[in-house]
């Protein structure tokens, strides 16, 4: 008789075989062809309880157990000043895939939105600070964030449409002041696949806290793209081509 699979196994099964073609293998390509794991490294992997964070996680989870290179991963929360349902999920949801989470408490909320100046640049700054000083506490080298694809070419529109610039952040990125290197596993994993996995799994993702989440530049970047796809399909992915071939921002 074949023995029943606990939910983490069913999850863990899922990403290697189910979405091998649309996760897995870009993932895989990833890591190789921009070298972001090395033996040695002691990686901070970021989870902030939504579902590219999740995956990423459960991701690097499997590389860690099927690679030849030796490497240690700490799975990191910071804790902005979620509500007690927020947290919650978060715990369960690492219980429920096995994920054993490091979680440090802060008090980005309540500085970002008491601020009479740009709260979102200010909660992005004090993320990232907090980010990074904990990273460092715990001897990491590296922290790999959950930006995806789709990610990329919101964030090159943005800087193209808002700020005049050709740029996007990078697969592989050093902080000389930091002695840190951050790194995008998941840049070329589309987000449909990552919801799909991420919503047949059927694990609860948090809701955002955020006070003006839904009317802000990338959300409006989203939706612009979202009908551009209609009208022109396949423009998504000629901008990522396009970023790759011009090696935008040392892509």
């Amino acid at each position: 008789m074949e023995r029943q699979m606990e939910p983490c196994q069913l999850i863990e099964r899922s990403i290697i075989k189910k979405y091998r073609k649309e996760l897995w293998t870009p993932f895989i390509v990833a890591v190789k062809r921009y070298e972001l794991v090395q033996a040695g490294d002691k990686i901070a992997v970021c989870i902030s309880g939504g579902k590219d964070s999740m995956l990423m996680a459960k991701l690097m989870q499997e590389l860690q157990r099927h690679s030849d290179v030796p490497f240690e991963l700490v799975f990191l929360v910071m804790d902005p000043g979620y509500n007690e349902i927020n947290r919650q999920k978060i715990e369960s949801n690492a219980a429920l895939l096995n994920i054993p989470i490091t979680i440090f408490e802060t008090d980005v909320f309540a500085v970002a939105n008491n601020s009479d100046k740009s709260p979102c640049y200010l909660c992005a700054r004090m993320r990232r600070g907090y980010l990074y000083k904990k990273a460092q506490e715990l001897g990491c080298n590296k922290i790999a964030l959950g930006h995806h694809y789709d990610d990329a070419v919101e964030t090159f529109v943005m800087n193209l449409f808002h700020e005049g610039r050709v740029g996007c952040f990078s697969p592989v990125t050093y902080l000389s002041r930091k002695d840190l290197t951050m790194i995008r596993p998941l840049i070329f994993a589309p987000e449909r696949e990552i919801a799909s996995a991420v919503r047949k799994a059927g694990y609860p993702i948090i809701k955002s806290q955020c006070p003006v989440d839904g009317s802000t530049q990338r959300e409006w970047t989203k939706n612009w793209l979202r009908q551009m796809e209609k009208e022109q399909k396949g423009i998504t992915k000629r901008l990522f081509g396009a970023m790759k071939r011009g090696h935008i921002s040392d892509w």
